[in-house]
Protein backbone atom coordinates (compact mmCIF):
# COMPACT_ATOMS: atom_id res chain seq x y z
CA UNK A 1 0.00 0.00 0.00
CA UNK A 2 3.10 2.26 0.46
CA UNK A 3 3.62 2.39 -3.37
CA UNK A 4 0.38 3.75 -4.14
CA UNK A 5 0.59 6.39 -1.13
CA UNK A 6 4.22 7.59 -2.86
CA UNK A 7 2.33 7.51 -6.23
CA UNK A 8 -0.43 9.68 -5.24
CA UNK A 9 1.87 12.25 -2.61
CA UNK A 10 4.08 12.21 -6.62
CA UNK A 11 0.89 13.00 -8.43
CA UNK A 12 -0.28 15.55 -6.08
CA UNK A 13 3.12 17.04 -6.06
CA UNK A 14 3.49 17.04 -9.76
CA UNK A 15 0.17 18.96 -10.26
CA UNK A 16 0.71 21.64 -7.28
CA UNK A 17 3.88 22.22 -9.26
CA UNK A 18 2.12 22.85 -12.79
CA UNK A 19 -0.36 24.89 -11.27
CA UNK A 20 2.22 26.94 -9.77
CA UNK A 21 4.15 27.79 -12.89
CA UNK A 22 0.66 28.88 -14.47
CA UNK A 23 -0.34 31.30 -11.50
CA UNK A 24 3.00 33.08 -12.17
CA UNK A 25 1.85 37.01 -13.94
CA UNK A 26 2.76 36.83 -17.36
CA UNK A 27 4.70 39.97 -16.15
CA UNK A 28 7.20 38.27 -14.13
CA UNK A 29 8.01 35.18 -17.12
CA UNK A 30 8.44 37.84 -19.72
CA UNK A 31 11.43 39.43 -17.77
CA UNK A 32 14.64 39.21 -20.20
CA UNK A 33 16.23 37.51 -16.84
CA UNK A 34 14.04 34.97 -16.97
CA UNK A 35 13.84 34.23 -20.76
CA UNK A 36 17.59 33.80 -20.30
CA UNK A 37 17.58 31.63 -17.19
CA UNK A 38 14.94 29.61 -19.06
CA UNK A 39 16.42 29.36 -21.92
CA UNK A 40 19.72 27.87 -20.27
CA UNK A 41 18.17 25.48 -17.56
CA UNK A 42 17.41 22.74 -20.10
CA UNK A 43 21.36 22.70 -20.89
CA UNK A 44 22.56 22.95 -17.63
CA UNK A 45 20.04 20.14 -16.25
CA UNK A 46 20.91 18.06 -19.47
CA UNK A 47 24.50 18.77 -18.67
CA UNK A 48 24.03 17.59 -14.79
CA UNK A 49 22.69 14.57 -15.92
CA UNK A 50 25.46 13.64 -18.49
CA UNK A 51 28.01 14.11 -15.81
CA UNK A 52 26.09 12.10 -13.36
CA UNK A 53 25.72 9.08 -15.54
CA UNK A 54 29.20 9.17 -16.72
CA UNK A 55 31.28 9.79 -13.65
CA UNK A 56 29.26 8.35 -11.33
CA UNK A 57 28.81 4.99 -10.22
CA UNK A 58 26.79 4.24 -7.26
CA UNK A 59 27.97 6.34 -4.47
CA UNK A 60 31.60 6.76 -5.77
CA UNK A 61 32.91 8.47 -8.72
CA UNK A 62 34.80 6.77 -11.44
CA UNK A 63 36.70 7.11 -14.52
CA UNK A 64 35.83 4.45 -16.88
CA UNK A 65 35.39 3.88 -20.47
CA UNK A 66 32.44 6.28 -20.47
CA UNK A 67 34.77 9.44 -20.17
CA UNK A 68 36.37 8.08 -22.73
CA UNK A 69 33.23 8.18 -24.84
CA UNK A 70 32.18 11.38 -23.69
CA UNK A 71 35.12 13.00 -24.69
CA UNK A 72 35.28 11.25 -28.04
CA UNK A 73 32.08 12.61 -28.25
CA UNK A 74 32.97 16.39 -27.07
CA UNK A 75 35.95 16.18 -29.82
CA UNK A 76 33.32 15.68 -32.55
CA UNK A 77 31.37 18.35 -31.82
CA UNK A 78 33.66 20.85 -31.33
CA UNK A 79 34.80 19.18 -35.10
CA UNK A 80 30.96 20.11 -36.11
CA UNK A 81 30.23 16.66 -36.72
CA UNK A 82 26.79 15.80 -37.30
CA UNK A 83 24.71 14.40 -34.74
CA UNK A 84 24.95 10.44 -35.81
CA UNK A 85 28.61 10.71 -36.12
CA UNK A 86 28.92 12.41 -33.11
CA UNK A 87 26.85 9.56 -31.29
CA UNK A 88 28.59 6.99 -33.31
CA UNK A 89 32.14 8.15 -32.23
CA UNK A 90 31.05 7.92 -28.50
CA UNK A 91 29.41 3.83 -28.92
CA UNK A 92 32.62 3.47 -30.79
CA UNK A 93 35.25 4.65 -28.23
CA UNK A 94 33.38 3.57 -25.10
CA UNK A 95 33.41 -0.52 -26.98
CA UNK A 96 36.73 -0.26 -27.76
CA UNK A 97 38.19 0.78 -24.25
CA UNK A 98 35.38 -1.83 -22.83
CA UNK A 99 37.15 -4.39 -24.91
CA UNK A 100 40.86 -3.25 -24.54
CA UNK A 101 39.93 -3.60 -20.82
CA UNK A 102 38.98 -0.13 -19.53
Amino acid sequence: MSTWIAIGVTALGCYAVKLAGLLVPAHAVERPYVRRLAALLPVALLSALTAQQTFADGHALTLDARAAGLGAAAVALVLRAPFLLVVAAAVVVTAGVRAVGG
